[in-house]
């Protein structure tokens, strides 16, 4: 009819319809994506700073806030359960995302991280490369039962490093859960009360061992802790790339962006998306589909 009629305005109105109806298709399609019992939970998503000292602890930093920009930009919130700060930045930390689908859109974010520019550390102006890890795992319902035996558990408590006045500083209030039989770590000094912080401590742990189960119930161990392996080169799952050219790429799905300063805003939906549909396509051909 717009053709017939050659009436711009109406050409211009159905190309602002078709483009509404492609959005909302594509976000559709997305959601499809997430099938997965877990993927409409929340998540715990945890750094680690790995190989390059300031510089790794640094970039772990400017991980930290590149996520929890994508997290509000969304519409979710997040809560610090625990952060080990060091020199030049963060040692590790952990956030619950809390949020729909948040585990589903944040699970291809684990795995080893690269950052490749000149570092503002060093006089000289050289190239440096730093590495950090991701573990996103999801937030197991309370009903779910995972069998943690007493001796398997070993117990550590300790002061808390963050802002809270006097009680802080005086208080073995931080508890530390490390599960022998798997190694699996996890900490929290979010709150004043010990008792508080062992029952989100617990809370975490069952997240990450119902995880751990799952994957090796699936004859995947080697890929169920990415905290394991080394946090170095050529385990990378993304690298960010500052000089001598503008780059982030992810070595999995191949998809590419120069705009590294957008991503390090939080603009993450490309790679989610592009990971998504690789996972989906891997699976599907495993299947046999």
């Amino acid at each position: 009819m717009a053709c017939d009629e050659r009436d711009p305005d109406m050409e211009q109105e159905i190309r602002d319809h078709l483009e509404d109806i492609q959005t909302r298709f594509e976000k559709m399609r997305i959601l499809e994506l997430l099938s997965d019992p877990h993927d409409s939970d929340d998540a715990f998503l945890t750094i680690h700073a790995g190989a390059g000292g300031t510089e790794a602890c640094d970039w772990a930093s400017m991980l930290y806030r590149m996520y929890t920009r994508w997290i509000e930009d969304h519409g979710m919130k997040y809560s610090l359960m625990d952060m080990q700060e060091a020199e030049g930045g963060i040692k590790s930390t952990t956030i619950q995302v809390m949020g729909d689908y948040a585990y589903g859109y944040l699970k291809g974010e684990t795995g080893v991280h690269r950052l490749v520019r000149i570092s503002p550390f060093d006089s000289g102006g050289r190239r440096h490369t730093s590495f950090t890890s991701v573990y996103v795992s999801p937030v197991v319902d309370e009903d779910i039962t995972i069998d943690i035996r007493p001796e398997d558990l070993r117990v550590d408590t300790y002061r808390s490093s963050g802002a809270g006045g006097q009680h802080v500083n005086t208080t073995d209030s931080a508890v530390r859960f490390t599960h022998l039989p798997t190694g699996i770590v996890v900490q929290c000094q979010s709150e004043r009360s010990q008792i508080k912080n062992r029952d989100t401590a617990m809370k975490m742990l069952k997240s990450r061992l119902f995880d751990y189960y799952k994957e090796q119930q699936n004859q995947e161990r080697e890929k169920n802790s990415v905290e394991k392996k080394d946090i170095s080169w050529g385990n990378q799952i993304r690298s960010y790339v500052f000089q001598p050219y503008t780059m982030v790429k992810d070595t999995r799905t191949r998809w590419e962006t120069g705009n590294i300063g957008a991503v390090m805003d939080g603009d993450l939906d490309d790679f989610i998306e592009a990971y998504l549909k690789y996972a989906w396509e891997v699976k599907s051909k495993k299947q046999g589909v």
